[in-house]
């Protein structure tokens, strides 16, 4: 099955929360990793651009030590890798997603 490059709900607004929220906080790249694979996966639209989630991915990965976050635990290293989540997402995850659409989208 072919992937098909996911339209960015939010643009560049959702990407400029992105970067001013991690670069002031590296344990928000946790929540910001799960609200994009959330969007994702199971919205089937994104809030990031691809290359933003990936450079997400390395940073997590690049900080993992350093990193906490009360949903750390849901993330893997082997996930990270992928560049994938697979798992349950808390109902603040989705909330938080749905409060970006609102905001950034008018949706």
């Amino acid at each position: 099955m072919a992937l098909k490059k996911k339209r960015v709900a939010s643009g560049p607004i959702a990407e400029k929360a992105f970067w001013d929220t991690t670069d002031k906080n590296i344990n928000m790249l946790i929540p910001w990793y799960l609200m994009a694979a959330y969007a994702y996966y199971e919205q089937d639209d994104s809030i990031l651009e691809d290359s933003t989630f990936d450079r997400c991915s390395k940073a997590i990965l690049e900080h993992w030590d350093k990193i906490e976050h009360m949903h750390k635990h849901l993330i893997t290293k082997d996930m990270l890798i992928a560049g994938t989540y697979i798992g349950e997402y808390p109902s603040r995850i989705k909330g938080s997603v749905n409060q970006i659409r609102k905001d950034f989208d008018g949706r």
